[in-house]
């Protein structure tokens, strides 16, 4: 659905601790994705929003969300011209189309395409 917290991301140093951290807390069942990237995903049953928690791949730890979109380059776009900052293009990876971009205050923010339901 555009224009809704569709993704949330924790990621920092220990991918591995924060994936029990949240996990055990919050009692999220979480899945490995395919490949050698630490990270986990929680994908909850009944509604909510998804989640993603793993290893950092520059080592710095953040929370991100990601809001839904039909066209990420045009949320960049509009971002940029009301104050933002394009900080990572739109990327399409296996299984998901992203960018992300800072607010006026630095604050980075994700925008992900909609999947087809």
């Amino acid at each position: 659905m555009a224009n809704e917290v569709a993704w949330v991301e924790v990621v920092g140093k220990d991918g591995q601790k924060l994936k029990s951290f949240h996990g055990d807390l919050f009692g999220w069942k979480v899945e490995k994705v395919p490949g050698d990237m630490p990270y986990w995903t929680h994908n909850p049953d009944g509604g909510g929003v998804g989640a993603g928690v793993g290893q950092a791949q520059d080592g710095q730890g953040h929370v991100t969300f990601y809001v839904g979109a039909d066209d990420p380059q045009a949320v960049l776009d509009q971002a940029e011209k009301l104050g933002g900052k394009t900080v990572m293009p739109v990327t399409e990876m296996e299984m998901v189309t992203f960018g992300l971009f800072t607010d006026p205050e630095g604050h980075v923010i994700g925008v992900v395409k909609n999947q087809p339901m």
